[in-house]
Protein backbone atom coordinates (compact mmCIF):
# COMPACT_ATOMS: atom_id res chain seq x y z
CA UNK A 1 0.00 0.00 0.00
CA UNK A 2 1.31 3.43 -0.90
CA UNK A 3 0.48 6.68 0.82
CA UNK A 4 1.73 9.40 -1.66
CA UNK A 5 0.51 12.84 -0.66
CA UNK A 6 3.53 14.65 -2.26
CA UNK A 7 2.99 18.29 -1.75
CA UNK A 8 0.65 18.36 2.11
CA UNK A 9 3.74 15.61 2.95
CA UNK A 10 6.68 18.15 1.70
CA UNK A 11 4.57 20.58 3.59
CA UNK A 12 3.81 18.76 6.68
CA UNK A 13 7.70 18.03 7.19
CA UNK A 14 8.31 21.72 6.30
CA UNK A 15 6.67 22.55 9.08
CA UNK A 16 8.14 19.81 11.56
CA UNK A 17 11.58 20.95 10.41
CA UNK A 18 10.88 24.59 11.07
CA UNK A 19 9.40 24.16 14.06
CA UNK A 20 12.14 21.70 15.43
CA UNK A 21 14.52 23.97 14.50
CA UNK A 22 13.42 27.22 16.27
CA UNK A 23 12.83 24.74 19.23
CA UNK A 24 16.40 23.69 19.53
CA UNK A 25 17.85 27.13 18.57
CA UNK A 26 16.02 28.91 21.63
CA UNK A 27 18.74 28.82 24.03
CA UNK A 28 22.75 28.31 24.63
CA UNK A 29 24.00 25.28 22.35
CA UNK A 30 25.81 24.29 25.55
CA UNK A 31 27.60 21.80 24.20
CA UNK A 32 30.00 20.33 27.06
CA UNK A 33 28.59 21.35 30.21
CA UNK A 34 31.20 18.63 31.97
CA UNK A 35 28.71 18.39 35.00
CA UNK A 36 27.02 15.49 36.43
CA UNK A 37 23.15 15.76 35.82
CA UNK A 38 20.35 14.71 38.42
CA UNK A 39 17.49 13.14 36.70
CA UNK A 40 15.04 14.49 38.77
CA UNK A 41 11.55 15.55 38.52
CA UNK A 42 12.37 18.62 37.20
CA UNK A 43 14.95 17.19 34.69
CA UNK A 44 12.40 14.09 33.92
CA UNK A 45 9.67 16.97 32.55
CA UNK A 46 12.30 19.00 30.82
CA UNK A 47 12.62 15.92 28.85
CA UNK A 48 9.45 15.00 28.20
CA UNK A 49 8.98 18.53 26.84
CA UNK A 50 12.03 18.72 24.65
CA UNK A 51 10.76 15.34 23.19
CA UNK A 52 7.20 16.59 22.60
CA UNK A 53 8.51 20.06 20.81
CA UNK A 54 11.21 18.50 19.18
CA UNK A 55 8.61 16.26 17.46
CA UNK A 56 10.52 13.09 18.47
CA UNK A 57 7.01 11.34 18.78
CA UNK A 58 5.70 12.67 15.53
CA UNK A 59 7.86 9.97 13.55
CA UNK A 60 8.99 7.85 16.22
CA UNK A 61 5.40 6.74 17.97
CA UNK A 62 2.99 5.42 15.72
CA UNK A 63 -0.27 6.99 15.66
CA UNK A 64 0.88 9.86 17.40
CA UNK A 65 -0.02 12.83 14.99
CA UNK A 66 -3.54 10.91 14.64
CA UNK A 67 -3.93 11.05 17.88
CA UNK A 68 -3.18 14.51 18.36
CA UNK A 69 -0.32 14.30 20.62
CA UNK A 70 -3.20 12.27 23.10
CA UNK A 71 -0.95 9.07 23.15
CA UNK A 72 0.04 7.30 26.80
CA UNK A 73 3.88 7.95 27.21
CA UNK A 74 4.46 3.47 27.74
CA UNK A 75 3.81 3.88 24.14
CA UNK A 76 6.09 7.07 22.96
CA UNK A 77 9.43 6.13 21.03
CA UNK A 78 8.60 2.53 19.79
CA UNK A 79 9.45 3.46 16.06
CA UNK A 80 7.17 3.26 13.06
CA UNK A 81 6.67 0.65 10.27
CA UNK A 82 6.04 4.07 7.69
CA UNK A 83 8.64 4.22 5.11
CA UNK A 84 9.93 8.19 4.55
CA UNK A 85 10.83 7.52 0.62
CA UNK A 86 13.13 9.56 -1.17
CA UNK A 87 15.96 9.96 -3.73
CA UNK A 88 18.21 8.40 -0.19
CA UNK A 89 15.85 5.12 -0.70
CA UNK A 90 13.21 4.23 2.24
CA UNK A 91 14.23 4.92 5.89
CA UNK A 92 12.06 4.10 8.86
CA UNK A 93 11.85 6.17 12.27
CA UNK A 94 13.63 3.41 14.38
CA UNK A 95 12.38 2.17 17.65
CA UNK A 96 14.28 4.57 20.39
CA UNK A 97 12.93 2.70 23.09
CA UNK A 98 15.46 -0.35 21.88
CA UNK A 99 18.50 1.77 20.29
CA UNK A 100 19.19 3.77 23.36
CA UNK A 101 19.45 0.33 25.23
CA UNK A 102 22.31 -0.63 23.33
CA UNK A 103 24.29 3.20 23.89
CA UNK A 104 26.02 4.99 26.47
CA UNK A 105 25.21 7.74 26.80
CA UNK A 106 28.35 9.26 26.46
CA UNK A 107 27.62 7.26 23.31
CA UNK A 108 24.39 9.52 22.72
CA UNK A 109 25.66 12.86 23.17
CA UNK A 110 28.54 11.73 20.42
CA UNK A 111 26.71 10.52 18.02
CA UNK A 112 24.16 13.57 18.59
CA UNK A 113 26.78 16.18 17.54
CA UNK A 114 28.57 13.88 14.56
CA UNK A 115 26.31 11.96 13.14
CA UNK A 116 24.15 12.54 9.86
CA UNK A 117 21.40 10.51 9.17
CA UNK A 118 18.83 10.06 6.11
CA UNK A 119 16.28 12.19 5.72
CA UNK A 120 13.56 13.02 7.36
CA UNK A 121 15.69 13.06 10.40
CA UNK A 122 16.64 16.58 10.99
CA UNK A 123 20.26 15.53 12.47
CA UNK A 124 21.20 19.41 12.50
CA UNK A 125 18.91 19.53 15.17
CA UNK A 126 20.33 17.47 17.64
CA UNK A 127 23.85 19.47 17.13
CA UNK A 128 21.83 22.51 18.09
CA UNK A 129 20.47 21.22 21.83
CA UNK A 130 21.70 22.01 24.73
CA UNK A 131 23.98 18.93 26.28
CA UNK A 132 22.16 18.85 29.28
CA UNK A 133 18.88 18.78 27.13
CA UNK A 134 20.39 15.59 25.01
CA UNK A 135 21.44 13.86 28.87
CA UNK A 136 17.75 14.72 30.12
CA UNK A 137 16.85 12.84 26.93
CA UNK A 138 18.67 9.98 26.90
CA UNK A 139 17.67 9.56 30.59
CA UNK A 140 14.25 9.97 29.97
CA UNK A 141 13.96 7.42 27.21
CA UNK A 142 16.02 5.12 29.26
CA UNK A 143 13.72 5.08 32.22
CA UNK A 144 11.06 4.38 29.52
CA UNK A 145 12.80 1.23 29.06
CA UNK A 146 13.19 -1.17 26.41
CA UNK A 147 9.59 -1.73 24.31
CA UNK A 148 8.15 -2.74 20.64
CA UNK A 149 9.89 -4.41 17.71
CA UNK A 150 13.21 -2.63 15.79
CA UNK A 151 11.89 -0.64 12.91
CA UNK A 152 12.18 -2.09 9.28
CA UNK A 153 15.83 -1.70 7.64
CA UNK A 154 17.00 0.98 5.55
CA UNK A 155 15.70 0.48 1.76
CA UNK A 156 18.08 1.62 -1.07
CA UNK A 157 16.28 3.38 -3.93
CA UNK A 158 15.91 0.77 -6.06
CA UNK A 159 13.80 -1.01 -4.17
CA UNK A 160 10.33 -1.04 -3.71
CA UNK A 161 9.02 -0.75 0.02
CA UNK A 162 6.01 -3.65 1.12
CA UNK A 163 5.04 -1.22 4.17
CA UNK A 164 3.03 1.69 3.82
CA UNK A 165 5.53 4.33 2.94
CA UNK A 166 4.97 8.49 2.52
CA UNK A 167 6.54 9.82 -0.55
CA UNK A 168 8.56 12.86 -0.70
CA UNK A 169 9.07 14.94 -3.92
CA UNK A 170 11.91 13.62 -6.12
CA UNK A 171 13.20 17.24 -6.08
CA UNK A 172 13.46 17.62 -9.76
Amino acid sequence: MQTSHPIQTFTLCVCIIAMVTATAMAGDKGRTSGQAMPFDKKTEDQARYMIKMAGCNDCHTTGYAEAAGKMPEQDWLKGDATGWRGPWGTTYASNLRLYMQNISEDQWIKISRSVEFRPPMPWFVLREMKEQDLRAIYRFIRKLGPAGEPAPTYLPPDQEPKQPFIQFPSGQ
